[in-house]
This record gives C-alpha cells, structure tokens and sequence, in this order.
C-alpha cells in the first residue's frame, strides 16, 4: 500500500492542466517550472508524511509566486523550508507573508512533525494563476477572481479535491482559508458535492498579515482552537 506520501509525489508528477485559459492569464506550475520544486517537495514529503495516517484537509485557494509557486509546498517558501523544514532551495530564494503565519501556527502547534502528521495543506487549485498587467508584469491570480477562468477550470477544481481526499484525509471535518470568496465557493461545492461533513472557515493567512498583524497571536490562538477541534469553533 503506497504511503501518504508516496500518493502525494506522484499525484505532483502528472499535475497538469492543459486547457485554453482567459486572455492574459497563465498557469504557474511549479513542477515543470522550476527542476528543483519536484526534487525538494518529494524530500518533504517523504520526511514528513511517509505513513499510512489520514489527515485532516486544510484548503488554501491557488500557489502564490513566492510560496508553493517556488517549492511546490504549500504556504511554504525557502525561508520556511530552511528554518523550521531543515530543507534547501539553492536556486531561489523567497519570503511569503503568509508563510511566515502558518509556521508561526505550525510551531504553536508542536512543530512540523506535529502538525504535518495530523495535517495535509493543498489548493482547490494546486497550480496557480498569474495574469500580466498593462505594464507587462505578472501578478498572482486568485482560481475566482475571473468568471470565464473560474467556469473553465471547475472540472479541475472538483478532480482536484478528490485527488486529495483519496490520499488518505478524513472526510469529517476539513479547513477553508478565506472566510470571503473562497470559503464562498468551496462552500457550495461542498454541499453539493459532499466533499466533508463540515467545512471550517478560516481568515486568510495574508488577510492577516497584511491588515491584522497587530492582532496576530489572536488569530494564531484562533487557528489553534480550530485544529485542535474545540467545540466552540466546530459548533459556529
């Protein structure tokens, strides 16, 4: 029987998407992009998850440029993935806001071999989007930030989460972050689709970083409360 982790690396080896995107718009894919990305995810993978454990689902919405775009985990950049994962990206080298949260959760948590066998972190989008401005510069590109794209890609989106629930998640009780768009998408796929008995909303680690840093160990708490299943977040 293939362990967590052997289901993960090779699920990241065929990720593919190719479809017709809006005008503008490219998938960002960082197995194919950069030779180091599928090399040092597997590394992780296999250090952290090579078991048969299920884990609970945490959904994030696409890779950013500087996190999952660069190493291929998520809400992972190279400064994480040196400090707290004991993993190195030679080519690169990426600071992500929302990274630097999450492991602030992680290691509130107990820390990565903690966490991460209780935990899998993924996308309903695992690949990432990025669209070309006016001025020629690309910028990140949320799965529901374009109606066509969104439509396009929604085959995708419902593959995708059924990929990651048969590696090996529970299906009881899985995480959303974003409380706004994506919890309202991910929302009414689950209650169509029937993914898990319950999803959880959760402020966006970005949200956060950018417009409440001062109130950051409130949120941390919060997440702590959530992965923890206290009955007072379960129940809202």
């Amino acid at each position: 029987m293939p362990t967590f982790a052997e289901n993960v690396i090779e699920y990241n080896k065929n990720l593919d998407l190719d479809i017709e995107l809006p005008q503008g718009i490219r998938v960002m894919n960082p197995f194919s992009e950069n030779p180091e990305a599928l090399e040092i995810s597997s590394e992780f993978y296999l250090r952290f998850f090579n078991d048969n454990k299920d884990r609970r689902l945490i959904l994030g919405i696409n890779p950013g440029r500087f996190g999952a775009g660069v190493t291929g985990i998520p809400f992972t950049d190279t400064k994480r993935l040196t400090e707290k994962c004991g993993l190195h990206i030679s080519s690169v080298n990426t600071h992500e806001p929302s990274s630097v949260f999450l492991y602030e959760v992680i290691e509130a948590y107990g820390g990565v071999k903690k966490f991460y066998s209780e935990f899998y972190i993924n996308s309903p989008s695992p690949l990432g989007f990025v669209k070309t401005t006016e001025n020629n510069k690309e910028i990140n590109y949320n799965y529901y930030d374009n109606k066509e794209l969104f439509e396009t890609i929604y085959p995708f989106l419902i593959k995708s989460i059924r990929s990651h629930i048969s590696m090996g998640i529970k299906t009881d009780i899985s995480f959303c972050l974003g409380k706004g768009k994506n919890f309202k998408v991910l929302n009414r796929m689950n209650k169509e689709l029937k993914f898990f008995r319950k999803l959880i909303p959760l402020e966006h680690p970005r949200y956060i970083m950018q417009y409440k840093s001062k109130q950051k160990h409130l949120y941390i708490d919060k997440y702590i409360e959530a992965l923890s299943l206290k009955e007072s977040i379960i129940n809202q």
